[in-house]
């Protein structure tokens, strides 16, 4: 079974999202800070990242910047309410896979999915 960590600042979007990627087979967990990540990903075995850009303490940016670093081999899907395409560049430079705005509409997301960890990066 493939895992999602989902990082988002906002409970209740951590929750929803959790319980509809277990309803399509996923195993979902969440955070809800940024400076989290780096001891998830240090103990624990990820498929994927669906990650916040606006976190309290340390951004998105700056969590992408240090995945990159480590060379954790994770993929990483921004999910953002604050999508642009200067957003969308930026998070690409530092390696994210793909981009989806909030709301999310679930089927965009389910495939975008799909089509990210089916990826060869």
């Amino acid at each position: 079974m493939e895992s999602i960590l989902i990082v988002d600042d906002d409970l209740g979007v951590c929750t929803t999202l959790k319980e509809e990627l277990a309803e399509v087979g996923y195993e979902a967990d969440f955070l809800l800070r940024g400076t989290e990540v780096y001891d998830y990903l240090k103990t624990n075995s990820v498929d994927l990242i669906l990650l916040d850009l606006v976190l309290p303490e340390k951004d998105g940016y700056e969590v992408l910047k240090e995945i990159s670093e480590n060379k954790f081999d994770v993929k990483v899907v921004v999910l953002t309410a604050y999508a642009d395409v200067k957003s969308a560049i930026d998070s690409a430079r530092l390696g994210a896979s793909d981009f989806i705005s909030k709301p999310y509409d679930l089927d965009e997301l389910l495939i975008t999915i799909r089509k990210v960890l089916q990826r060869d990066d």
